[in-house]
């Protein structure tokens, strides 16, 4: 079946070509050379496809994924959460995805307002500036004024990006599922899961309305603190498409000489930020996933106002614990602990070589090992280990390597205001607070109300379960499969052995009962079938040795 009779419209197609071709010009199209599909082989060898190989591949893949447009480059964001995946290499570059995107034209906006919220502009603000003062992937942002005076902002959606998503994401998901069946080292990288998790967050972020939920779920989290302020959003005047928020005036977190200029004193800023985060993981489990220093402004007084809100993380109480046991066997150097938990919680192949991994952790943490306790780099040993997990082939939880992804951006925010921030200075004061949650009898009882309930179904579907097997077993129904890999090698080989043997039994009857032709007293055929399965033989032998190798 050909990839291009896969698609049901003429667009679908089109974009196929693009993706493809952008793709093989940054040289980053050679597993899909290996899909066994004419089309994939003739848009790989166009004119439009000639690779660009003088660059690292993190920045290739930035490039292209910027090129490809929206939902490319929000594909570029969920994979720099995943270091586990790509690399911290890579994940680091892909950190830097930004899209400059042209805003819609002043008639588009107004229409897409009355689409959503039943009413033209000027019948909804005393004041709306029809051009937009920026414009990103997703949507643009235009400054306006409510009648009480209040100065808001709107991000309103860009006309369209909705049917280019749903293409792109159909497209994403059938590529994804001819990788997995035809190139064996992407299945290492669960291209499948990773499209169907990025399919979720993706519609998620496209849904304004998920982004003022988070906005009001924050502002109850830190209700009466007064070091952070999330901007008011505007329920009325809001929809799926449309956001409108509190207009924040301040200085952003991205120009540190303005607010050196200022007076903010940069050192407790830094660390004011990080122990915002810091609540929000270890009080609330529920956490901004972009610290990075364009998401946040300082007000007046040193408050730290939150922008972008689209992007969260939830910790629900398995990766809560993972969590937790990460971080403490890292601060303890608990090299065999830590190689246990990350193989326990992440999904490792069959054949991951346990002892290497557990070398390669303990190596991690002599690394660290001189460093104490109050100077140990929390965010350089998350990423270190990370790169490990991956030359491993382990595949973390989603959710655990966006939390580590956030915790390593975190830092490099906070030390773009303060070069000697130490991200182990604001974590050791929950250290305790960690450990007396463990001991929480409240944590404690649903731990032991869920074992009960894993107890309780065990017990009530366990005979069932077994009966079944036994019922299956009797009527010569059941059927166990095994799987042996590179099968088709092995029959070949075992086929090839039987040929060369049998020949040889041919050559030894025609040789001992002297069948003519004869030359020198010999038969000739006979002769010849020993020479020849000598030659094969050899051959075969050698291949056998050279794969050992």
């Amino acid at each position: 079946m050909d990839l291009l009779n896969l698609n049901q419209t003429r667009e679908e197609g089109k974009r196929l070509a693009e993706i493809v071709q952008v793709l093989g010009r940054y040289g980053l199209a050679d597993w899909f050379g290996k899909i066994p599909m004419q089309s994939v082989r003739d848009l790989l060898a166009s004119k439009e496809t000639q690779a660009i190989a003088d660059l690292p591949v993190g920045e290739r893949l930035r490039l292209a994924l910027t090129e490809l447009g929206t939902t490319f480059i929000k594909l570029g964001q969920v994979l720099s959460t995943r270091a586990d995946l790509v690399g911290p290499d890579i994940a680091t570059e892909l950190r830097k995805l930004q899209a400059d995107t042209p805003a819609d034209t002043a008639d588009v906006v107004r229409q897409t307002i009355i689409e959503e919220l039943g009413q033209p502009p000027e019948e909804l603000f005393t004041e709306f500036e029809a051009e937009a003062f920026s414009s990103a992937s997703v949507g643009q942002v235009h400054r306006a004024k409510l009648a009480d005076g209040q100065q808001v902002v709107l991000k309103v959606q860009h006309a369209g990006i909705q049917e280019t998503v749903r293409i792109d994401l159909e497209l994403l998901g059938k590529l994804a599922k001819l990788l997995e069946e035809y190139v064996p080292e992407a299945r290492n990288y669960q291209p499948e899961a990773t499209t169907r998790e990025f399919r979720r967050t993706l519609l998620r972020e496209l849904d304004f309305t998920c982004e003022r939920s988070n906005m009001e779920t924050f502002t109850r989290n830190f209700e009466g603190d007064e070091t952070v302020h999330i901007p008011t959003a505007y329920k009325d005047r809001s929809s799926k498409r449309v956001l409108t928020m509190e207009l924040l005036d301040g200085i952003p977190g991205s120009k540190p000489e303005r607010l050196d200029e200022a007076g903010v004193d940069l050192n407790l800023l830094a660390k004011d930020a990080a122990t915002i985060f810091m609540n929000m993981i270890f009080r609330d489990g529920f956490y901004h996933a972009d610290p990075h220093p364009g998401n946040f402004f300082v007000l007046d007084g040193r408050v730290v106002g939150l922008l972008d809100c689209g992007m969260v993380g939830r910790l629900d109480d398995s990766t809560r614990e993972l969590f937790e046991d990460l971080l403490l066997m890292l601060m303890h150097r608990d090299a065999e602990g830590l190689a246990d938990t990350l193989l326990r919680a992440g999904s490792a192949p069959a054949d991951v070589d346990r002892m290497a991994f557990r070398a390669d952790v303990s190596d991690l943490l002599v690394q660290y090992g001189s460093q104490s306790l109050e100077d140990f780099d929390i965010g350089g040993a998350m990423d270190q280990l990370m790169d490990i997990v991956r030359r491993h082939h382990v595949v973390m939880p989603s959710a655990a390597s966006l939390l580590l992804k956030t915790l390593v951006m975190l830092e490099g925010t906070a030390r773009l205001l303060s070069p000697n921030f130490s991200l182990n200075d604001v974590i050791a004061p929950f250290k305790d607070q960690l450990i007396r949650s463990r001991l929480d009898p409240k944590r404690l009882t649903r731990r032991l109300q869920q074992s009960m309930r894993d107890v309780d179904r065990l017990v009530r579907n366990g005979p069932r379960n077994i009966a079944d097997i036994l019922d299956r077993a009797q009527s010569g129904k059941l059927q166990m499969t095994h799987e042996v890999n590179n099968l088709e090698l092995v029959a070949n080989r075992i086929v090839g052995g039987l040929l060369i043997a049998s020949l040889l039994i041919a050559s030894a009857t025609l040789l001992s009962n002297n069948v003519p032709p004869r030359l020198f007293g010999e038969s000739v055929f006979g002769g010849l079938g020993f020479l020849v399965a000598a030659g094969f033989g050899t051959r075969l032998l050698w291949r056998i040795r050279k794969d050992i190798r």
